[in-house]
């Protein structure tokens, strides 16, 4: 069955591309009209799920908006925050400055930019993204490996960036906080010509402060800048660069130790941290892109896109674990062992992506497909500065936790030496077409073949070199019932190649596997409100779970689990009125190993999100709103220190209200958490406390 299905796929997506080539040779180019680059602005269609020009409510999977001003109202200035305000999302911000983006149970490996796929890897995010370069972030649940070429039943994290706009527009703003927080932005947009066809803008903000954390301190400075304009009747061109740099003094690696040796758990201060005055993690993330898009016909575009990206970090670190033969803290909070380390690495992705689409008359109707190809290359190095055994920091005595930020030497550091090489390479060809087959009901199909090589040296030494391909198809239906409800299903394949070792240290195979997904979406109000009900299962063979330490390497080792996951989401959102706007989402789930036992028990079964923000219709330039997140119990077994760590159920809340002082001018108080509810933040791998009750006050100038 799996077989016809892709033929069916392949087949359907090669008629829809073949079916308007014979229009292109054809074409006349006399009655070409010319294409404005002022309207191409204006185009925010989502393409984050298929590819396709498909509105939200039309696409068969579910998709969470964040927006611009979303962000701006609740002062979520980085991209932890901002993903916080989605349905359905998990931000395991495990680490001071590591996350992981969880969806339905999974590990988001996969992000996207402007709709163009970029693999991450083992998922992880180091260092806080400022955010305030995207127009929108888009979440979308489920498999999506249409369009990444790889990917695992959780979804794709769709970041779009601001461009210019049609007129002349911009502001500046400050904002002042808890913990001697600063930060200032900049957002201006301005046509070069007269007739708009060139245009550019410039996205700036710097942000310092201090933490509820003993001894943390951050620095980040984000630029983005990017021009659009028009070459001859036909071209457009866009070209953006984007630079961050983000400091942190103090930093955790690894988190607290919760476990005491009899397997009770610890409870400490929010302000409690294992470092040492001495760590630091600095981060410098940079981007560029290009895009030309041509106009073959009215109807048909081809688009040719270049990004470029790299990564850098330097950094010292301290870890606390305790004995591995009789692990856990004494009951005077004694036991603890340190562990310095340095792991400087470099990263540098490049990806050329051409796609072809647009429309196509068959049959009596007007139906969309897309056909592209795709190359991306990466190259990673991760070195070491090593610290002699012998040296004092790691023979020194820890007292007990909470202790302060002195109590350990920093560490002579030896020469810095290269640790591990990673090449990466992925080739790609992907296809899909949508097929109006009646007024009612629409068919999606897609291919996506990918080729995925990876070489170097990991850690420890020894050479790697290793070639995988595969083949996935995805399908998709919609049916309109009635103007304003629609039900869906689709279908893909899972396919992720795996970061992870096993007990010898080889790479695990890749996980695969099958999503499915059911659902109903609804248009109220003049379609000014969209709801969402949908049911999900995905099985995915041989997925990486941490399996122990390997007693001979010291080094962690992973095994192939198979796992179901199953549920069902709810979301609304949109504004039922003028002076409202509405989101709520809600998530339960199962997972599950194949003998029916619950598995990743520090993943949460049941999520609720909502996000309200609304005017005065007597006094609209007051705004004010609110935003909260619940999330049931979770509890997990720390492997490293023994014991069985618990977070019982949560639910924390955001306010903000902001004044329209004059037509240009605006403040706007922003107040996070403020039950004050305390509770670990994470236990994904490690843990700390969360943030406690904090505010804001923002002042800022729009013209």
């Amino acid at each position: 069955m799996r077989s016809r299905l892709m033929g069916s796929v392949a087949a359907l997506a090669v008629a829809g591309v073949a079916i308007p080539a014979q229009g292109l040779l054809a074409a006349d180019d006399n009655v070409l009209e010319a294409v404005l680059v002022t309207a191409k602005r204006a185009d925010r269609v989502s393409k984050g799920a298929t590819g396709l020009d498909l509105d939200i409510v039309e696409t068969p999977q579910s998709i969470s908006v964040v927006t611009a001003d979303q962000m701006e109202r609740f002062g979520a200035d980085n991209i932890n925050d901002a993903l916080r305000l989605a349905t359905g999302i998990n931000v395991e911000e495990w680490e001071t400055n590591r996350t992981n983006y969880m969806s339905r149970g999974f590990e988001i490996k996969n992000t996207q930019i402007d709709g163009i796929g970029l693999p991450n890897d083992w998922g992880i995010v180091t260092g806080a993204i400022d955010s305030f370069g995207y127009e929108k972030i888009e979440v979308i649940r489920g498999a999506n490996g249409l369009l990444t070429g790889v990917g695992n039943s959780a979804g794709t994290i769709n970041y779009v960036r601001k461009r210019p706009t049609n007129d002349t527009q911009g502001g500046v703003s400050a904002t002042i906080g808890s913990w001697d927080t600063r930060r200032i932005e900049a957002d201006y947009s301005t046509p070069f010509t007269e007739s708009g066809s060139w245009a550019g803008r410039i996205v700036a903000a710097a942000e310092e402060g201090d933490s509820w954390l003993r001894g943390k301190h951050n620095e980040r400075t984000y630029f983005y800048g990017v021009v659009d304009g028009q070459i001859g009747e036909r071209g457009t061109l866009t070209v953006g660069y984007s630079h961050q740099k983000a400091d942190t003094d103090g930093n955790m690696w690894g988190a607290l130790v919760f476990s005491y040796k009899d397997g009770t758990q610890a409870e400490f201060p929010r302000s409690s941290s294992t470092t040492q005055d001495w760590t630091y993690w600095n981060t410098e993330h940079q981007t560029a892109f290009a895009e030309f898009t041509y106009a073959l016909t009215d109807a048909w575009d081809a688009k040719l896109t270049y990004n470029y990206r790299s990564y850098d970090d330097v950094s010292q670190l301290f870890y606390v674990l305790t004995n591995w033969e009789d692990p856990g803290l004494n009951p005077d909070n004694t036991g603890l062992l340190p562990w310095p380390g340095s792991w400087p690495t470099e990263d540098e992705s490049n990806l050329i992506d051409l796609t072809l689409n647009g429309d196509f008359d068959a049959w009596g109707r007007t139906h969309e497909a897309i056909l592209g190809l795709s190359y991306s290359r990466s190259q990673g190095t991760q070195f070491t500065r090593p610290v002699l055994d012998s040296d004092p920091a790691w023979a020194a005595i820890l007292p007990a936790f909470p202790y302060a930020g002195d109590v350990v030497p920093e560490p002579v550091w030896q020469p810095t030496i290269v640790d591990s090489t990673m090449n990466q390479r992925l080739k790609r060809a992907y296809g899909a077409t949508r097929l109006e087959l009646s007024d009612r009901l629409t068919a999606i199909g897609g291919f996506n073949w990918a080729e995925y090589h990876r070489e170097g040296m990991p850690s420890g030494g020894g050479r790697f070199d290793q070639t995988e391909s595969e083949l996935s198809p995805y399908a998709g239906v919609t049916y309109r019932i009635t103007d304003s409800l629609l039900a869906y299903a689709s279908y893909s394949d899972i396919y992720q190649p795996q970061d992870q070792d096993d007990f010898d240290g080889n790479y695990l195979d890749p996980s695969k596997g099958v999503n499915y997904e059911v659902g109903v979406k609804a248009d109220w109000f003049e379609k000014r409100l969209l709801t969402t009900l949908a049911l999900f299962t995905a099985e995915q063979e041989n997925l990486a779970t941490y399996g122990g330490t390997n007693p001979e390497t010291q080094q962690y080792y992973y095994v192939g689990m198979d796992v179901e996951s199953k549920g069902i989401e709810v979301e609304a959102t949109g504004r039922p009125n003028e002076y409202v706007d509405l989101v709520f989402g809600f998530t339960a789930l199962k997972l599950e190993d194949p003998q029916g036992a619950e598995i990743y028990t520090w993943v949460p079964r049941r999520t609720l999100n909502f996000s309200l923000a609304s005017k005065l219709p007597s006094f609209p330039e007051l705004q004010f709103g609110l935003n909260g997140r619940w999330q049931s119990d979770i509890w997990t077994v720390d492997s490293t220190n023994g014991g069985v760590i618990r977070q019982d159920s949560y639910a924390t809340l955001n306010a903000f209200a902001a004044w329209d002082i004059t037509a240009n001018a605006y403040v706007r108080v922003n107040a996070d958490n403020i039950t004050d509810e305390k509770y670990i933040g994470s236990l994904y791998q490690v843990g700390f406390y969360a943030a406690p009750a904090n505010y804001s006050v923002t002042v800022g100038y729009k013209f």
